[in-house]
């Protein structure tokens, strides 16, 4: 049996309570042992689970699908190439056979009970078409991105220059769209968008809207679905006693530089798909080359950080360049070369 981490949500095999009519969608991509507090929280809940694989690695993969193999309600996809979320999403839509779909993170642990208030809380509002619950870290401190306004351009700039601290003044006009800082709500409350993380849709919703933007590989793609919801008149509600662990970074850690770009390019192309008839054709362009002056300077930090920890010849860069210093012998690799004769 392979042991849940530390910060998982509780799970209890053997609940009494019966399993809400959702289908969860979880789309993997080499989340290896989250992978299995993951599917250790929903599969109580949920009464199918879809796990959709992005061609991860069989050695991580295979062991923990192993560990499930006897829950009846359990299905896997397996594609020989990473689709990316959207994609991966779609594909296990299509094989959803309940009323309602949870689109969750294979880094997500679903605390007892969540799935029920989210489904409780759809059903009350016969336009509330999407539901999220409050996504925290390990230590129980609410993350951002649960529940937000939509990034507009602007918001996106008072965002990046810090101006939303003068939202005290002016709340209207420099309001920052993550919305995990203002106190936690009482009751459901309608926001403009969720997290992909942990996305509970209805059915009628789901035929309304359609499915995910394949254009979107990673990032963007629920906020992209959120405007579309809410375009067409459903409601979007973020639901404070359905509490999720988000082990936020666990999956794209070995793979940050790939990660930043697909989110990058999802920004420009979220903003392009909404905002381009709104915005003055100068100012977009603007945007656009702000995100990718963004993703550049990340792009080269993360480099800088690479080629800092690199090893070399058996020796990591740091201690080559103390080796040096000291007068210590370097690896051949490191050794400076002769001077011509």
């Amino acid at each position: 049996m392979i042991a849940p981490r530390a910060g998982a949500a509780r799970l209890d095999a053997e609940a009494t309570v019966p399993p809400c009519a959702v289908t969860a969608v979880i789309v993997n991509f080499n989340a290896g042992g989250v992978l299995a507090d993951c599917l250790r929280s929903i599969l109580p809940q949920a009464s199918q689970v879809v796990l959709v694989d992005n061609a991860s690695d069989p050695d991580g993969f295979e062991p923990v699908v192993a560990a499930f193999a006897s829950w009846p309600g359990l299905r896997v996809i397996r594609s020989l190439v990473n689709l990316g979320f959207a994609a991966g999403s779609n594909l296990g839509i299509a094989a959803a056979t309940e009323p309602r779909v949870l689109l969750l993170n294979p880094d997500c642990m679903v605390a007892e009970g969540a799935v029920a208030r989210l489904c409780s809380a759809l059903d009350a509002d016969p336009r509330a078409g999407l539901a999220g619950g409050l996504l925290t870290d390990a230590s129980g401190l609410e993350q951002g991105g649960g529940r937000r306004a939509v990034p507009t351009p602007w918001r996106s700039f008072v965002r990046a220059f810090g101006l939303s601290r003068l939202s005290r003044r002016w709340p209207k006009l420099f309001d920052d769209f993550h919305l995990h800082r203002q106190p936690l709500p009482a009751a459901p409350l309608e926001v403009e968008a969720i997290s992909g993380a942990c996305m509970l849709v209805g059915r009628a919703a789901l035929d309304d809207v359609g499915l995910l933007d394949e254009c979107f590989f990673l990032h963007c793609e629920d906020l992209d679905y959120s405007m579309r919801a809410r375009s067409r008149g459903w409601k979007i509600l973020f639901v404070p006693d359905a509490p999720v662990v988000h082990h936020k970074g666990v999956c794209s850690r070995d793979r940050r530089l790939f990660v930043e770009w697909h989110k990058h390019k999802g920004m420009v192309r979220f903003y392009r798909k909404h905002f381009r008839h709104q915005y003055p054709a100068g100012l977009m362009a603007a945007v656009a080359c702000g995100v990718w002056l963004r993703f550049s300077v990340i792009a080269g930090r993360l480099l800088a950080r690479r080629v800092a920890t690199a090893d070399v010849g058996g020796w990591s860069r740091p201690a080559a360049r103390a080796a040096t210093r000291t007068g210590q012998i370097l690896p051949l690799e490191m050794s400076p070369r002769p001077s011509a004769s």
